[in-house]
């Protein structure tokens, strides 16, 4: 990409710890486009919770129309207890997150489950099984099955309620997803888990036999399948054994939380949604995010970390803008941070530094310099 273009962002720091981590994010980004000499523009909007409380809903048209005119969304986090009492269909998550992205077909996740040596003891597995660390990249389907699928209801059949959700999924968006997944895995140690539930489900079946297609377009990557059930024990039982694992939308939210807690803490894990190619092949619209929640227990007490927030800048500035230099420089400013023994409460043990969220914020910021 044209480092003189100027890149637009549009910033929806939401709700809970969602404005305290974008703050340490937004300033780490515009330390990375001074340095880089990258024009930043941003566009700071309304979402979720905080949307419903000024303006009535929790996806403003303001809102929508920023991320359409925007390169990319930065976005922080949705939903709490003071919303749960809405219908349904008007929460944060489901009136916010789900609409953006089927509006901008957002169908491909990629959430890094990256332990650092250095914080293997704060996994909860044993630590036999992540010496060393380890570094696996889940790529989600976004787009579809359950969440997407109809008819979706709630209805009276033989005078109770029966809840319907349908689970569905075109050979076209199996493909895709799986095409992602494997040129991921081609950049990285050559070997994909894809995850379906073949043994039960009609959509596994399809899944699986699309998948294996695709794997003939890439001899140099070597792929399995797994069931579902049988990856969840397996991601306990040997994290360091997998490399890139795909799986459709329920599975992939399902699997990506079960890695990040494996990994340590959902604070250290960015994430990126990611649309079509763009630019010829070379960037994707795409919104980012950590792979963490509102965290309404600890909002507003400067406690948070804000690592996850400043990885997803950096996978901002990769996917969506092509500025390759300055996306390393930010991941290898938090590297060194956690090198040097600096530490948030979640990821904190006796023999480390405990900051808050500023201080963790500044120190990355000092890396960079």
């Amino acid at each position: 990409m044209n480092s003189r273009k100027t890149f637009r962002v549009a910033v929806l720091a939401g709700d809970g710890i969602g404005p305290e981590v974008m703050t340490e994010g937004l300033r780490v980004l515009e330390t990375a486009a001074a340095k880089h000499g990258i024009p930043l523009e941003l566009d700071h909007q309304l979402v979720g919770g905080a949307a419903i409380d000024a303006v009535g809903r929790a996806l403003p048209p303001e809102t929508l129309a920023a991320c359409e005119a925007a390169d990319a969304i930065l976005f922080g986090s949705v939903g709490g207890p003071k919303w749960e009492s809405l219908p349904a269909a008007e929460q944060p998550e489901r009136a916010a997150l789900l609409p953006l992205r089927k509006h901008f077909g957002l169908f491909a996740n990629l959430r890094p489950a990256v332990c650092l040596p250095e914080l293997t003891h704060a996994s909860p597995i044993h630590p036999r099984l992540v010496e060393g660390g380890f570094d696996v990249l889940c790529v989600r389907e976004l787009t579809g099955g359950l969440y997407f699928g109809e008819p979706k209801h709630i209805t009276i059949r033989d005078g109770e309620e029966c809840a319907v959700d349908t689970m569905v999924y075109k050979a076209s968006e199996i493909r895709r997803i799986a095409k992602v997944a494997f040129e991921a895995a081609k950049g990285r140690r050559g070997v994909l888990t894809s995850i379906d539930k073949a043994n039960v489900l009609q959509n596994g079946v399809l899944w699986r036999r699309i998948v294996t297609e695709v794997a003939q377009d890439y001899p140099e990557v070597a792929l399995n399948h797994l069931y579902v059930d049988n990856a969840a024990m397996q991601l306990i039982k040997n994290p360091k054994s997998f490399d890139v694992v795909l799986a459709e939308n329920l599975f992939g939210d399902i699997l990506s939380d079960e890695m990040a807690m494996i990994a340590g803490s959902l604070g250290m894990l960015p994430s990126a949604s990611l649309g079509a190619e763009t630019g010829g092949g070379s960037t994707r619209f795409g919104m980012y995010e950590p792979s963490g929640g509102t965290a309404p227990d600890i909002a507003g007490k400067g406690i948070a970390n804000p690592i996850a927030q400043i990885l997803s800048v950096a996978m901002m500035l990769r996917f969506s803008g092509g500025f390759e230099a300055a996306a390393s420089e930010i991941e290898g400013a938090v590297r060194s941070v956690i090198a040097a023994g600096l530490r948030t409460g979640d990821i904190h043990t006796g023999d480390n530094a405990l900051v808050g969220t500023s201080e963790m914020g500044d120190a990355i910021v000092r890396a960079m310099a």
